[in-house]
């Protein structure tokens, strides 16, 4: 029986995709446990791999970082438009889509992590680097064109920023004083 070469590239193409999604899931732990500059012999010993086979996925830490980063906010940005979806007001979708990302981003132990004072730096750099993370930002403010992006932009550096320094009890308010009206009134 000779194999289709459709069906081997496909079968191919799916291993690695589930290989992929493995050692995002186990990475999630080693940074939980390590922090974001877990090293990737620390990864590749809890994944069961040589760092060979891990680098033949993430052809660096940083790629591998910034992957677990991505996975993880579309994750969010998905839980954060199914519980504003209801919200008619573009201020109280803003807000509300903020408050509750910071509050996923702060349940994720990988995550937190990742905010803590030691790992901050990376954190942030991985953040605002990354496109996915601006195009789930984006889908807070509506489509607003380049005023969109740049609001965007600005909304993951105040999410990055609470994390990195919490606001605290008062957080919902400096939210809804200060990044709510702000941002909104850009597009005016």
């Amino acid at each position: 029986m000779t194999s289709h070469p459709d069906r081997s590239s496909w079968a191919q193409g799916a291993r690695r995709s589930a290989a992929r999604d493995r050692i995002l899931a186990i990475a999630g732990d080693v940074f939980a446990q390590h922090g974001a500059d877990a090293s990737m012999s620390e990864i590749a010993a809890a994944v069961g791999c040589s760092r060979a086979t891990l680098y033949r996925h993430f052809d660096s830490r940083t790629a591998l970082q910034l992957a677990y980063v991505e996975q993880i906010a579309f994750t969010i940005g998905a839980a954060v438009t199914n519980r504003t979806a209801h919200l008619t007001a573009p201020d109280d979708r803003l807000t509300e889509a903020i408050l509750f990302a910071l509050t996923e981003v702060r349940a994720d132990p990988a995550l937190s992590a990742w905010f803590s004072p030691a790992g901050a730096g990376l954190a942030s750099e991985l953040a605002l680097s990354s496109s996915a993370i601006e195009t789930l930002a984006n889908r807070f403010v509506g489509d607003y064109g380049a005023a969109g992006v740049t609001a965007a932009r600005w909304i993951v550096r105040v999410i990055v920023s609470l994390l990195v320094v919490p606001a605290g009890p008062d957080e919902r308010e400096t939210i809804e004083r200060f990044v709510t009206p702000a941002v909104l009134a850009s597009f005016a």
